[in-house]
């Protein structure tokens, strides 16, 4: 399911505006990302957390010339799924 296709379900799911759905699926990543940017943790219950890990710098491989090459350390998102979600898509 791309973007369009969300905004098209949460609009007749919740009987709004495909424009009033985009603006709150916008408002929604837009909020999640500044709370991941300071650091924080984003829940929402029954369907799961987004958070922030740290991954450490390391070295790796060309795969062409199998070289060595230094990855930098990076900070990456992570969404671990709620229970309520998991039990539903494993039915």
């Amino acid at each position: 399911m791309n973007k369009a296709e969300l905004v098209d379900a949460i609009a007749s799911n919740a009987k709004i505006s495909k424009a009033d759905a985009k603006k709150a699926l916008d408002a929604f990543v837009d909020s999640t990302t500044a709370a991941l940017k300071k650091g924080g943790r984003v829940a929402l219950v029954g369907f799961g957390s987004f958070s922030v890990s740290k991954r450490a710098a390391r070295t790796g491989r060309n795969p062409q010339t199998g070289k060595a090459i230094k990855i930098a350390a990076k900070k990456v998102v992570k969404f671990k799924a709620g229970a309520e979600l998991a039990g539903k898509v494993n039915k």
